[in-house]
């Protein structure tokens, strides 16, 4: 279906998306949600490419010569504690310490080297502890902050459906990109911004006061983390689709620029 889908389109931007570190079995695999995939396709209008979690291994700012955007996802793991605090992790924590370590890596690289970067609910974390921000490990404790998890018990559909609304920044960039004082987010996170990195700026906020998204101040290139999962049914959501299609556009950017350089 992909292969189909990029028939006669030779020059779109390359979007390399993290994945997660999961054991399927008696082995391990390196898996990203389809949603991710597809909406990268759909709504951004770029290539994807799976980057495995393997740090060690990987050479960061080789691979980014010929990327033209990161995507770091969601996923059923948390950032591990013990990279911001002296704390280990809640007992039974889901973690993924592989992944903890190419997303910093990588966001740090991509960073440097003015590459687009579109953060989602993990990925949203990962890039406030990879620049020196912490994080609540569990919001649901905090009497401050309304419950922002999802009722697995539900269907996707509702589990993913709007849950409250956000407050944009007037003067921030999301809100260019959207063109509303407001928006209306899903919500399926068990962790949370507590002390944001000095270096990020806050792009929404929702009702409870909790950092909803952010940007990297004064970056090279766009570089966008939300807290909300702006990838499902994205050709649905017409403010989910503007942001995607902004990463887009930043990504054809960044294409244009790394040819004309090369």
């Amino acid at each position: 279906m992909i292969m189909k889908h990029f028939m006669g389109k030779t020059n779109l931007p390359i979007v390399g998306i993290l994945c997660d570190l999961e054991q399927i079995g008696p082995h391990p695999f390196h898996i990203a949600g389809n949603k991710y995939i597809q909406a990268v396709i759909d709504a951004a209008g770029c290539i994807p490419i799976l980057i495995p979690a393997m740090a060690e291994q990987t050479h960061f700012e080789y691979l980014l010569t010929f990327i033209d955007g990161i995507l770091l996802p969601g996923g059923y793991s948390m950032v591990d504690p013990l990279n911001y605090q002296k704390e280990e992790a809640i007992e039974g924590t889901k973690l993924d310490i592989d992944r903890d370590k190419t997303s910093f890596g990588l966001i740090k690289q991509a960073t440097k080297n003015g590459v687009p970067i579109l953060a989602i609910c993990r990925g949203f974390q990962e890039m406030n502890v990879a620049f020196g921000g912490t994080l609540h490990q569990e919001l649901h404790k905090k009497n401050i902050y309304q419950e922002h998890r999802e009722n697995k018990s539900l269907s996707l559909n509702e589990q993913y459906a709007d849950s409250h609304q956000v407050n944009l920044i007037p003067t921030g960039q999301l809100s260019k990109i959207i063109n509303s004082p407001t928006m209306k987010v899903n919500s399926l996170h068990t962790q949370g911004v507590d002390k944001l990195a000095d270096n990020l700026a806050v792009e929404a906020m929702s009702e409870d006061g909790l950092c909803e998204a952010f940007s990297v101040i004064n970056a090279k290139a766009f570089s966008m983390a939300v807290q909300w999962h702006p990838e499902w049914k994205v050709k649905n959501n017409k403010h989910n689709g503007e942001l995607f299609a902004a990463f887009g556009t930043a990504c054809k950017a960044r294409q244009t620029a790394r040819k004309n350089n090369g």
